[in-house]
């Protein structure tokens, strides 16, 4: 039987590749292996839908059962590869069994990140990564129980929005001095922060958690400054840790991710790497990136599969996220890091407003937040590097169409 493709990790990105492969018509053998005991799955619903408890396990996978066998893509889980031989073309798993491949796809992903302090193996703190995670502080997460989030990030925040509808008494510790200061402007951190105080979360900015305390379970979170939370449950939310050590060990070509040209191949022509693990060249803003989406694990998976099936169409896209938190949802087209301008369109009180941010007088970012008009405005108009007259965008009366038709491009 001739070696197939073989797609390590059984996440959102390894569905969608081997899906592709045979959408492009791909007749050959598909192997799936995932460290998990479960086929692949979204994570996006494991903060929100999951937590709240109004999804079950037919909800989050990414495919029914019956597709794998439909399509004859076999999906190995509970397996871990610990090897790659790139001479023999293999993957080498940590319980012997070897699976040759013409094709290797990496879509590892990443683990939660530790703070690797006293008390954090105690019963009771928790990190949401994997649908286990999610499903171990969802059972924990018990109305009249007091939760502590380690991390004013985006996941830390939708948590602390599910954790109050479920009736918990919830505190969000941030090192940085406001929410989201790693991805957001100040406009949008405030008005978080105004938000979730509304809804009864207490928020502790420029503070810093030094120990988890108790005998075996924990009963509180110690600060830095020696003061002490009570605490029934902690989540530990403070990103993400690339899982390509498996392919630094091979010889691939790594920088805090596993490096890739805009087709998604790495330096070795038979291997492949996507999603969260990636590093990539991104034209639209002049430099490499690893994003942590599922949009970019998707389209990257499309891009890996098309390139194999000698359909090449280089990866180039604006990149897009999304957060659901109480009634706002908020959509983000690009990334707004190195920003030196802000505008606000619409009405923040009135939760339905737009943060636009500018470098050089271009348009790179935008935050939505209940503005679909104003967020796929933004995507197009970010990826013609445009330029826009500040007082039609400025003014909610002017339609995004006369905005776009207004703006000057410089792609």
């Amino acid at each position: 039987m001739k070696p197939g493709v073989v797609i390590v990790g059984a996440g959102h990105g390894a569905g969608q590749a081997a899906a592709s492969l045979r959408q492009f018509g791909y007749e050959g053998l598909i192997t799936l292996i995932g460290e998990e005991d479960h086929p692949p799955y979204q994570r996006p619903p494991l903060s929100k839908a999951w937590l709240a408890g109004e999804a079950d396990l037919g909800d989050v996978l990414y495919k029914p059962a019956a597709f794998w066998d439909e399509y004859n893509i076999t999906v190995i889980t509970g397996c871990r590869v610990a090897s790659i031989d790139r001479p023999a073309k293999q993957v080498v798993c940590d319980d012997g069994v070897q699976v040759s491949y013409s094709h290797l796809i990496l879509a590892t992903g990443g683990r939660a990140r530790r703070m690797n302090c006293p008390g954090e193996e105690l019963s009771g703190v928790h990190v949401l990564r994997t649908l286990d995670d999610a499903t171990a502080l969802s059972e924990a997460m018990q109305a009249g129980k007091k939760l502590v989030i380690i991390g004013g990030g985006y996941v830390g925040l939708e948590v602390a929005a599910t954790a109050r509808k479920r009736g918990l008494d919830v505190t969000v510790l941030e090192a940085e001095e406001r929410v989201l200061a790693r991805v957001a402007g100040a406009d949008l951190s405030d008005f978080f922060e105004k938000k979730h105080r509304q809804q009864g979360v207490e928020i502790k900015t420029g503070v810093m958690a030094q120990a988890f305390e108790g005998e075996s379970k924990l009963t509180g979170v110690r600060l830095q400054n020696a003061s002490m939370l009570e605490a029934d449950i902690a989540l530990v939310g403070i990103g993400l840790i690339p899982n390509f050590e498996l392919a630094d060990e091979a010889g691939l070509a790594c920088d805090n991710g596993i490096v890739v040209n805009e087709l998604c191949r790495t330096d070795d022509p038979a291997i492949y790497a996507i999603g969260d693990v990636t590093r990539h060249p991104n034209a639209i803003y002049g430099r490499s990136l690893r994003l942590e989406s599922v949009h970019n694990a998707l389209e990257q998976a499309k891009t890996a599969a098309g390139a194999i099936m000698a359909r090449e169409k280089p990866y180039n896209q604006v990149p897009w996220f999304w957060s659901d938190q109480y009634d706002i949802k908020l959509q983000i087209a690009g990334l707004s890091a190195g920003y030196d301008e802000t505008l606000v369109r619409g009405d923040m009180d009135a939760n339905s407003f737009a943060v636009f941010y500018f470098k050089g007088g271009v348009l790179i970012a935008c935050d939505a937040v209940n503005a679909p008009a104003e967020y796929m405005a933004a995507r197009m108009m970010i990826a013609k590097g445009a330029r826009l007259d500040r007082d039609m965008l400025a003014d909610i009366k002017v339609p995004m169409k006369e905005v776009m038709a207004g703006a000057m491009t410089t792609r």
